[in-house]
This record gives C-alpha cells, structure tokens and sequence, in this order.
C-alpha cells in the first residue's frame, strides 16, 4: 500500500527536503510541480537503484531549486504492513 504527502516550499529549501526524503529510504517516488500544478520533474527511487541515481537526481534538483520559486513535492511512500 503507497500514501501520499506533499510538501510546498521555495526553490532554496528543495535540495534540502529531497536529501532528506532520499535519506528516509521509504520513499517510492518523487514528483515537483511548480506552483501552477505543472510538473517539472518525477523520479522514482527504488532500492538497490538509489546508489546510483542518487548524484544525477541531485544535480537536477539542484538546478531545478535555481529556478524555480514555489514549488510542492509529492512523495509517494511504501507503507510497511503493521503487525498484530
């Protein structure tokens, strides 16, 4: 099962908040819209792919932050089944 959160903020605070959403590990995929609702960019983030991806997503995102303004991130996360 997947859930969804997002996340509004400034071009500045972006890198920051996909370092750290990376770094949860539960995170499935990553999309950012700008504040229209236009998507700039989507990845997904699979395990055992992260490790490689992780430096050009980064860079991207990067440059993305310099341009943009307002943006949201939506994440999509793995829920781990609770056990009774």
């Amino acid at each position: 099962m997947t859930t969804k959160e997002s996340f509004s903020l400034n071009g500045e605070q972006l890198l920051k908040k996909v370092k750290e959403l990376i770094a949860e590990g539960n995170v499935r995929k990553i999309t950012i819209t700008d504040k229209a609702g236009k998507e700039l960019m989507t990845f997904p983030l699979t395990i055992g792919v992260v490790g490689l991806l992780v430096a050009p997503v980064l860079a991207a995102v990067g440059a993305l932050a310099a341009l943009v303004g307002e943006c949201t991130i939506t994440v999509e996360r793995e829920e781990t089944p609770k056990e009774e």
